[in-house]
């Protein structure tokens, strides 16, 4: 990109990001009554920082297909909480046991352990609770209906058929229950980072009436993304730059961790980042209306240095 397209990008990606916040905030539960303590915890894990890609993917998609109204924004809100109840999770020391996150302490560090693990379901459950609020918004039964089904597949992409289930096949390979296989690592990809990416484009595109056939090559785009994602991701940790990245590198090599660059090489790692979002964008591109801003979103999340 040209330094003046990139400088616009990136304004625009910081607009787009702070309109995400302010959605998010909007649905956001009062801090108040004697459940008060779970609901600060909650709000605490939203509001640690973010780049908040996935809410604005999920707008991005619902303009490609020219979604109009405020629809889409209880979904955002949702789409959000269910992330970070994930990394409120996946810090408690029975997962990662991590006491650090985005440079602030993690919530079950400052509230307790039983406290994040309730803050964690608080989000998810509330989560359901503020995507069913898309049924005021909307105009008529045809747009009912698609709120059930964008429903359907926040429920899907976010449950054991998705992000859980990855979370599970991660787990019990650390723990040696599973064989390190290339497929399971794929699958490990697809589930814990590629769900959520899915439950972004599909749910966009769903609200905004696109076809089945239009929502099923969403999916797929997103699967590419995910895996892209997650492959620069591994070889990040062999080639960054620690300063850039702002965490150690090759901390998955000291950990024995079975990698896509471990088990491919670089050279494979960096083609296949290059062929899967390749495909990506050629999908994205190939609908009847463009959103340029969403390919170089793409771009920046696959061809990223931190």
């Amino acid at each position: 990109m040209k330094m003046g397209v990139q400088m616009n990008f990136n304004e625009q990606l910081q607009q787009k990001a702070a309109d995400a916040e302010d959605i998010l905030k909007k649905y956001l539960p009062e801090e108040e009554g004697y459940q008060k303590k779970v609901i600060e915890a909650m709000n605490y894990s939203v509001l640690a920082g973010g780049k908040r890609l996935r809410p604005v993917l999920m707008k991005e998609s619902f303009l490609l297909f020219g979604g109009q109204g405020e629809v889409i924004e209880p979904f955002m809100a949702a789409l959000e909480m269910i992330h970070n109840y994930s990394l409120v999770h996946d810090d408690l020391p029975a997962m990662d046991n991590d006491e650090y996150r985005r440079g602030r302490k993690t919530t079950w560090t400052v509230y307790g352990e039983g406290m994040a693990v309730l803050a964690g379901d608080g989000l998810l459950n509330y989560a359901y609770e503020t995507a069913a609020k898309a049924f005021d918004k909307a105009d008529d039964l045809e747009e009912m209906k698609r709120v059930a089904r964008a429903l359907q597949i926040l429920a899907e992409k976010a449950g054991i058929y998705g992000m859980i289930g990855g979370q599970n096949g991660d787990l019990e390979a650390e723990e040696g229950k599973l064989p390190l296989t290339e497929e399971l690592l794929l699958f490990i990809h697809e589930k814990k980072t590629a769900a959520l990416i899915q439950a972004a484009l599909m749910i966009g595109g769903i609200l905004a009436g696109a076809s089945d056939t239009e929502i099923r090559s969403l999916e797929k785009a997103a699967y590419d993304i995910g895996i892209a994602f997650q492959i620069q991701d591994d070889i990040l940790d062999v080639t960054g730059n620690e300063k850039i990245l702002g965490k150690p590198i090759g901390s998955d090599e000291k950990n024995h961790k079975l990698t896509y660059v471990s088990l491919n090489g670089l050279e494979k790692s960096r083609e296949d980042v290059k062929r899967l979002s390749g495909e990506a964008e050629e999908i994205l591109s190939s609908f009847q209306e463009k959103n340029p801003f969403l390919i170089s979103l793409i771009d920046s999340l696959i061809t990223r240095q931190k």
